[in-house]
């Protein structure tokens, strides 16, 4: 069998593979910072040429801020799009690394081989495993299973300001069947997961404002109204006993959890005492009625995420401070419309205002959740190939964060978008000591060999 002889390639050939990630990781992509901009158009001259050694019809794009790769393969079948990004989070702090963070090296631990450096996990090993599968395949039969459109970002750690525009200008030759986005993990470090829910974001960042200036509270305390007091009062009629958010309409567009999806989730045994104690916890305060995994990843929240009034340095200054401020956010899902949460929350917030308070907003702009539909059969066909190479059947599952990408694919091109990673839970992104384990990144490529396989087979 063709695939049998793909996967021994992929073994046989793990040193020159993990020769090239290390050789990528040792390019200091730092998007953020200014001073490594021509460290980003190294990796992304590094990639072109990588792909053009592989026959794609590869270039580097230019942008306001650093530059896309853009590579195109021709083939039968489905139009499969890859993306992935090729920046890195700064390194700081750099005394906290154990080595440098762009000096990459395979380092022995107490659970098996890892892959060391900046980027190993976040997100350059995960790109790689997709371009090493292509590798072997091409090497192996002469040329890639169907059309591929590789789709590489050099932004996606400072904000991604260059690529909606650059989606939009370029949505006829971006357009596909289906995105595949390597930048997710393993559920629980040991299943193999396919996510396909995604909470969207709202955030309100807002000042209440009561007396003109800040009052002596040996003189005003007691007849004037404080103003932190007002806004304690507000953020905690947010939730009523159970956890549920008061917001009128809140719950208006959130969907229910199908019944085969929640069994799946129940069967992937989540602990969430131990998910909880990690970080000092015990009791879940989402809504009660709701499963654990059910509040992390299908169900919409609300969260205090910073307050601030009066004063708060050493000692006492005992005044009734003029102002108290606050940073409120939003987890959104199914079809909740940022602006309609907004509206209600402001609502809500202006109608418990005494009279003579004002409130000042500085608005952010909101996201909508996003949502895959696994009627398309390819994403069973991407869950039983991964379930072939891993021990632990595959499933799909839900991400309690934000990967805006997803929802641009489906807005801007219309694509659903398969997110499929092989990271771990200590893969310690965004942190000093990132690691990717070798596991990820063999069994990875391996995995990507079946879904080329199973997405490009002729079944009719």
């Amino acid at each position: 069998m063709s695939l049998d002889a793909i996967l021994s390639r992929i073994d046989r050939e793990l040193p020159q593979s993990l020769d090239r990630l290390l050789e990528l990781l040792r390019i200091q992509s730092i998007s953020t910072d200014p001073a490594f901009k021509a460290d980003c158009d190294a990796a992304a001259d590094w990639l072109v040429e990588d792909l053009l050694n592989l026959g794609v019809s590869a270039e580097k794009r230019p942008t306001p801020g650093h530059p896309m790769v853009v590579g195109h393969v021709e083939g039968n079948g489905p139009h499969l799009l890859f993306y992935g990004h090729y920046d890195v989070q700064p390194v700081d702090p750099l005394e906290l690394w154990d080595t440098p963070p762009f000096e990459p090296a395979l380092e022995d631990t107490p659970n098996g081989q890892v892959i060391r450096g900046r980027g190993s996990s976040d997100d350059k090993g995960q790109l790689m495993t997709f371009v090493e599968a292509c590798r072997a395949w091409k090497a192996e039969k002469g040329t890639l299973p169907c059309k591929i459109t590789f789709f590489f970002e050099g932004e996606e750690e400072s904000g991604s300001p260059s690529l909606v525009p650059f989606m939009q200008e370029n949505a006829a030759e971006l357009t596909s069947d289906v995105a595949l986005i390597c930048d997710t993990g393993l559920f629980a470090s040991k299943v193999p997961a396919i996510t396909t829910m995604l909470r969207g974001l709202l955030g309100e960042d807002f000042t209440i404002t009561g007396p003109t200036r800040d009052l002596h509270s040996g003189m005003y305390g007691g007849i004037a109204m404080n103003p932190i007091r007002v806004l304690n009062k507000i953020l905690a009629g947010l939730h009523d006993e159970t956890g549920a958010i008061t917001l009128p309409g809140f719950y208006d567009d959130v969907p229910e959890l199908p019944d085969e999806m929640r069994a799946q989730w129940q069967g992937l045994n989540f602990d969430h005492d131990s998910f909880l104690g990690d970080v000092g916890l015990k009791t879940p305060a989402g809504e009660q009625d709701r499963t654990p995994l059910e509040m992390i990843w299908s169900r919409p929240t609300c969260d205090v995420n910073g307050i601030w009034g009066g004063y708060t340095g050493d000692g006492f200054k005992t005044v009734l401070p003029s102002e108290a401020s606050a940073k409120v956010s939003f987890r959104l899902v199914g079809q909740q419309d940022p602006d309609k949460i907004r509206v209600a929350f402001r609502e809500y917030l202006e109608s418990n205002l005494p009279e003579g308070f004002t409130v000042e907003y500085r608005v952010d702009k909101g996201a909508p959740a996003s949502q895959m539909s696994i009627e398309d059969p390819a994403f069973e066909k991407a869950r039983a190939a991964l379930s072939d190479e891993w021990p632990n059947p595959a499933a799909y599952v839900g991400c309690g964060g934000s990967i805006p990408i997803a929802g641009y694919f489906k807005d801007l091109l219309g694509v659903d978008a398969m997110l499929i990673g092989f990271g771990k839970d200590d893969d310690q992104i965004h942190s000093p000591n990132e690691k990717y384990d070798l596991e990820s990144f063999h069994k990875g490529i391996r995995s990507w060999a079946r879904i080329l396989d199973a997405l490009s087979r002729d079944e009719t």
